[in-house]
């Protein structure tokens, strides 16, 4: 799915990897939409990299593993590094989303993000759970 184009971006990106990174990927036997898209990719990126890893999981036998990672629709994605983070992506990671997936590898494998250092710090002052969603589409 990856062309040679994308390939070297993959690369340059990934020089920036520190600590290995599992992708976590949940599909079902009789897959949904986009489901074997988003396993091809996941399988692609863990190709390009030695601190990638990819575990495949079936979201309707591997029980113990959704209810884990919260996972409530497939295609689902989990981005663990040194620990779980929450960062979960539903559906193909296709398009911007890309972009994205690429950049939350990198800052996980590090343990950290890009944020300036004021907004780290405001949100050292959030004292509640929050769950937050974005969502994308490419229309």
């Amino acid at each position: 799915m990856l062309g040679e184009n994308e390939k070297k971006l993959v690369a340059e990106v990934f020089k920036g990897l520190k600590n290995p990174v599992k992708l976590i990927n949940f599909t079902q036997e009789l897959e949904c939409q986009f489901c074997r898209e988003t396993r091809e990719i996941l399988l692609e990126l863990a190709q390009q990299s030695d601190k990638i890893s990819l575990e495949v999981c079936n979201f309707q036998l591997d029980k113990e593993k959704v209810e884990q990672y919260h996972i409530d629709k497939i295609p689902a994605t989990v981005i663990e590094g040194e620990k779980d983070y929450g960062i979960r992506y539903y559906g193909g990671p296709f398009g911007y989303e890309f972009a994205a997936l690429l950049i939350d590898l990198v800052d996980v494998s590090r343990g950290e993000t890009d944020l300036k250092p004021e907004t780290k710090e405001g949100l050292k002052k959030i004292n509640q759970k929050v769950h937050l969603q974005v969502f994308a589409t490419p229309t």
